[in-house]
């Protein structure tokens, strides 16, 4: 992107850092909109369990795209290239990170008891951008989303224009 790999990485550091949402792109798997937090030089992210994100593609030793949106505007900023590396669970890396996630996890059920959960069901998985590789991205990612569970068509029920659309007394 620049001569200046530092300029590089604090483009990717401080976009990552302010974005609550990036999209990732593992080994063969769609890219996935996946809420990270930015600890220690790298992207963390915690998935794979029950109630968690799903993180499809991202391999221990592996490398995935990660594409920066802005937090305001929700635009693409900058897209790297990072090496995925899956954090042993008890381990000193796996603590440290376990403490910011927690912090930033919205809506969990069992906020108390969540770092022994992550731990025995889910993974935390660190991405480390490699170096060289930020870019300012061009033209459009759009995509069909995904096949989920989560969303059905189903006619509007018949009394709801009613309802909405009623004028009130006065």
């Amino acid at each position: 992107m620049t001569a200046d790999p530092l300029l590089d990485r604090a483009l990717v550091e401080e976009a990552t850092k302010k974005s609550g949402l990036v999209w990732v792109q593992g080994e063969d798997s769609p890219a996935r909109a996946l809420w990270h937090v930015w600890h220690e030089d790298a992207a963390h992210l915690v998935g794979d369990g029950p109630g968690e994100q799903p993180l499809p593609g991202l391999v221990d030793g592996g490398v995935a795209e990660v594409t920066v949106r802005s937090k305001d505007k929700g635009g693409r900023v900058v897209a790297w290239t990072a090496r995925v590396s899956e954090l042993a669970p008890g381990s000193e890396p796996w603590e440290a990170a376990v403490a910011e996630l927690k912090g930033k996890r919205l809506n969990a059920s069992d906020a108390e008891g969540i770092t022994d959960r992550w731990a025995s069901q889910c993974r935390v998985v660190r991405l480390t951008p490699l170096d060289g590789v930020a870019e300012l991205p061009e033209g459009s990612l759009a995509a069909a989303p995904l096949a989920t569970g989560a969303t059905t068509r189903q006619p509007v029920p018949g009394g709801l224009p009613k309802l909405l659309f009623k004028r009130k007394r006065r």
